[in-house]
């Protein structure tokens, strides 16, 4: 009845070829109905009701009143259209009516059961049970989104985090090293006066940066002011961090110190040794105790040569390893190849015995013990002509691999290790590179001498030293790889503090010789030019109250550069240090330069009308691309004694340090400075001075001041 009455009023209603017509009188009686229901009857209305033409619906398994209403629309149009079908199988449609509504009643209760709300289940059975399934799955899918997301995001803030980190954290801390402050250290009431005090650099903390060692010399503060007491004196060495300034040990000492010398290392370099036979078998038969050896091994050894005394110390921590009384010591020790076999380089010195004064020494110390290698080798100064200055002694390598001693007193000798060896302890050296004698020299050696002549100057020589830049920033290193290194080279030769030659190595032969003035201090070799040869830079008197500074070509002789200044005052060597461009700067101290003055009319000034002023020192620097510039680094009212150069490899800087006596308003001797500055800071800060056109150089340029302070701000350093 239902369905023809719908059929008369033909109200409008969705379609489907197999559902037939939809019935609007049945969506009016579930008005009474909840709000769920209401949804429910909408799939029907989108086409997703049973066996509709897109396949099964989800209905057919559900119970309830969808269920219900689908049975009366199948009753409906079985009372019009199949009643054939109902009267062949009544029992069977009756059947599947029961199957579906126990279906639905078990679901219920097994929902119940479970402790799930109706129709809020994860079943399949029920409307509200679609719908918390496919809440279900949207919250898989969150969270997979979210997974993938973090996924992503993850390694891309760990990237970011590390490219801040390189573009940031890095450069600040290489910024900071570069900027890093200047220090001094004031050591008060030195004695000495205006001596240079001995100054060493090696790094004794391990931290990449050379230290500096430095021999003072103090007034006893535990002595009373009386005139007998008050002049004693506390002699010591100082370890300073080229960092901070800091103090890092100090090592009391019975007399002052003439020289600083470090570097000597235990060739395997190992590791700190351990306890028992592992120790054993490294130093056998040294006499060491055992903790000594440790010590040994643990750092880089440093020798303290004094008036009478050679004592080792741990360059670490200062402590002392061996000490031994040769005699007057009169030279630096040198480091010689391993005689022994222990894998320590061991040591030759030059002496006067305290009973023998007119006979010069050269006395082999082992490097790990102090024990002296036989007797020592001695020459008598009237038989050989030794006299005057001492020179060396210094080992030399020839190109065949041979080993010599060059030394002398007023002249230059050179003398086999060999037979060095053999003279003091009656057999030949353990090692056959030892044993070895270079026929290109030894066809020098006259009647039958165990000398080899080798300079050929009627003067007294003045400074032997290898053609070597940077050599005088090595600061008496006893590094025996640096020391063979530099010795494969020709030797600058200044003879009489007037004349200057340069010897070749092979067949000491003179390559060219240079007559001048007075030099003052040793040569400085450094690159100014790019032909690989070593150039130097020299410091020689000019007119009255001026001093010449001077660049010669280390393969002709030429003078490359040269300018005059007031002089300060001061004799202090200048100093060369390498850029990673291959080419040198130049370090040296001395006033204003001389500039040509004009139409200026001479003034007396009556004594004593003006206070005297003070004399200002200033630091310069000399680069080989600007000829006509120099860099005022620093400048100083303070007496300059030494110089330094401390490298800090990994940032590719150097420091400068100087010693200096400080004056003070008292009547007291002032106090010893010791001053570090960075290159870097100190370019940064200087002030450029124009030599004028008048400089015997290149010609006349003028670059500006922004492409100097460019150019000389991008400058790095390096070792040579």
């Amino acid at each position: 009845m239902a369905a023809a009455l719908s059929r008369a009023l033909k109200l409008p209603g969705k379609k489907c070829s197999e559902l037939g017509e939809y019935d609007p009188l049945t969506q009016a009686d579930s008005e009474d109905e909840s709000e769920e229901d209401d949804l429910v009857l909408n799939y029907p209305h989108n086409g997703l009701g049973r066996s509709n033409c897109m396949g099964a619906s989800t209905s057919e398994t559900r119970g309830g009143r969808t269920g219900r209403l689908v049975e009366d629309e199948d009753g409906a149009e079985e009372d019009d259209d199949d009643d054939k079908w109902r009267e062949r199988l009544p029992g069977k449609i009756r059947q599947e009516r029961a199957e579906k509504g126990l279906q639905y009643w078990n679901q219920r209760e097994a929902n119940r059961d479970g402790g799930v709300e109706d129709g809020e289940g994860p079943g399949v059975s029920g409307g509200s049970g679609l719908g918390v399934s496919a809440d279900l799955d949207g919250k898989k899918t969150k969270v997979r989104g979210a997974i993938r997301t973090a996924f992503f995001l993850v390694p891309l803030g760990c990237v970011m985090l590390l490219v801040l980190l390189c573009a940031f954290l890095v450069p600040c801390q290489q910024r900071e090293l570069d900027q890093q402050p200047q220090w001094e250290k004031e050591f008060g009431d030195p004695v000495g006066g205006v001596t240079p005090p001995p100054l060493a650099l090696w790094d004794v903390n391990n931290d990449s940066v050379e230290d500096v060692l430095i021999g003072v010399t103090q007034k006893d503060n535990n002595s009373y002011l009386s005139s007998s007491v008050g002049n004693s004196k506390e002699h010591s060495v100082v370890a300073l961090s080229a960092v901070s300034g800091e103090v890092l040990w100090r090592k009391i000492l019975r007399e002052p110190v003439k020289a600083i010398q470090c570097g000597l290392q235990y060739e395997a370099h190992p590791s700190p040794l351990p306890a028992g036979g592992a120790a054993l078998r490294a130093f056998p038969n040294s006499g060491i105790p055992l903790s000594g050896r440790r010590d040994w091994a643990s750092g880089p050894v440093c020798l303290l040569s004094g008036l009478a005394n050679l004592t080792a110390v741990n360059g670490s921590t200062g402590r002392k390893l061996w000490t031994v009384s040769p005699g007057k010591i009169e030279s630096q020790a040198i480091s010689l190849p391993d005689l022994q076999g222990d894998n320590v380089p061991d040591l030759l010195i030059a002496t006067l015995p305290a009973d023998q004064v007119s006979d010069l020494s050269l006395l082999m110390l082992s490097g790990l013990t102090g024990a002296q290698l036989g007797h020592p080798v001695t020459f008598n100064l009237t038989t050989f002509n030794l006299t005057g200055k001492l020179i060396g002694p210094m080992l030399h390598e020839t190109q065949l691999g041979a080993y010599y001693i060059l030394f002398g007193l007023g002249n230059v000798q050179a003398i086999s290790l060999r037979d060095i060896y053999t003279q003091a302890t009656g057999k030949l050296p353990v090692s056959p590179s030892l044993r070895r004698k270079d026929p290109g020299w030894e066809k020098f050696r006259k009647n039958n001498s165990s000398l080899i002549h080798i300079s050929t100057a009627t003067e007294q020589v003045e400074f032997l030293l290898p053609l070597v830049a940077g050599l005088c920033n090595n600061h008496n290193s006893l590094d025996s790889v640096s020391n063979i290194n530099s010795s494969r080279s020709d030797w600058v030769l200044v003879c009489g503090s007037s004349k200057l030659s340069v010897l070749r190595e092979k067949d000491i032969y003179t390559k060219w010789t240079l007559s001048f003035p007075a030099i003052h201090g040793r040569p400085a070799p450094g690159q100014f030019n790019d032909d690989n040869v070593p150039d130097l830079l020299i410091q020689k008197s000019g007119a009255p109250s001026m001093r010449k500074i001077q660049v010669v070509d280390g393969a002709s002789g030429q003078s490359l550069w040269e300018t005059e200044f007031i002089c300060p005052r001061l004799d202090l060597e200048g100093s060369s240090i390498m850029t990673t461009s291959g080419q040198s700067v130049f370090l040296f101290w001395a006033g204003d330069p001389v500039r040509p003055q004009k139409n200026l009319t001479k003034t007396t000034v009556a004594p004593g009308a003006a206070p005297a002023m003070p004399v200002i020192r200033k630091l310069f620097m000399l680069h080989p691309s600007y000829p006509t510039i120099l860099l005022e680094l620093f400048r100083t009212t303070d007496t300059v004694l030494t110089s330094a150069v401390s490298y800090q490899e990994p940032q590719k800087e150097a420091s400068y340090i100087t010693v200096s006596s400080r004056p003070t308003s008292g009547l007291g001797p002032g106090s010893r400075v010791v001053k570090s500055m960075g290159l870097r800071a100190a370019i940064a800060a200087g002030q450029i001075v124009r030599l004028g056109e008048s400089s015997p150089t290149r010609g006349p340029v003028r670059p500006g001041a922004f492409e100097i302070n460019k150019f000389f701000r991008r400058l790095n350093f390096k070792q040579y």
